[in-house]
């Protein structure tokens, strides 16, 4: 019974959230505050990652397209790899350990301290003044920083290809000009937004609902627990949609 709850729970948080989205009036001044937190924040974090990341491929592509006399394939190894599943699954797991728990141990300390029950006793919707911000803003920054890491990804799987195995530059980038579709920035489009809402939507709603945990949640120890709770919940989740959105879109 306690796992039908949880998660009718979780659903009702995340409708309740988005209506809250849309209702007017609209406030921009919170929405760009998260954006700065969660996007802004998060760049130093995304473009160190994306760059080993994208060097990294390219020294294995490397090895492995050498075997075979294809290394001519190198660009558009990396770019594929990055823009259709290592962009947006790190850059989602990166901003999940950075932004997902503080988001968490944000909310949940709000509720430890009864803030969220004093906002509903002066008539203030607290998902219209602490989730939506978060959930609306994580839907703007979240593709972008998966570009972003995208961009310097291929970067560094060129400096890898181009300057330390001696791959044709033209050759780099004129195999990811010829197998890079739509399709392919598309489903890392989706895979975005996805990552954005499952991001906020369990980091969130682990903390809204800290007082309800079984395995006790008030207290210092209570927050801890109920954040890596969350951001193990999250990551977890985002491996999940990962195959699923990769499997309806293919």
């Amino acid at each position: 019974m306690y796992f039908f709850a949880w998660y009718g729970r979780l659903g009702l948080f995340l409708l309740t959230s988005i209506f809250a989205v849309v209702k007017p009036p609209y406030k921009l001044r919170p929405v760009i505050s998260q954006i700065r937190f969660i996007g802004a924040n998060s760049l130093y974090v995304i473009i160190f990652t994306g760059l080993f990341t994208g060097m990294v491929l390219a020294l294995q592509g490397y090895y492995t397209l050498n075997k075979f006399g294809s290394v001519g394939f190198l660009g558009a190894a990396v770019s594929l790899s990055l823009i259709r599943e290592l962009g947006p699954v790190l850059a989602a797991l990166m901003v999940i350990g950075r932004a997902g728990s503080a988001i968490c141990a944000e909310v949940g300390i709000m509720r430890n301290s009864e803030q969220i029950d004093a906002l509903e006793c002066m008539a203030i919707d607290p998902f219209r003044y602490l989730i939506a911000p978060k959930l609306l803003a994580a839907l703007i920054a979240m593709p972008l920083l998966v570009c972003i890491f995208d961009v310097v990804g291929i970067f560094g799987g060129y400096l890898v290809g181009v300057h330390m195995f001696d791959v044709s530059a033209g050759s780099y980038f004129q195999g990811m000009y010829k197998n890079v579709a739509w399709q392919d920035l598309e489903m890392g489009f989706v895979k975005s937004f996805v990552f954005g809402l499952l991001m906020v939507w369990i980091s969130s709603a682990r903390g809204f609902y800290l007082h309800l945990e079984r395995d006790g949640g008030f207290g210092a120890q209570g927050v801890s627990r109920t954040t890596t709770k969350a951001v193990v919940m999250a990551s977890v989740s985002v491996l999940v949609w990962d195959y699923l959105v990769s499997a309806i879109m293919m």
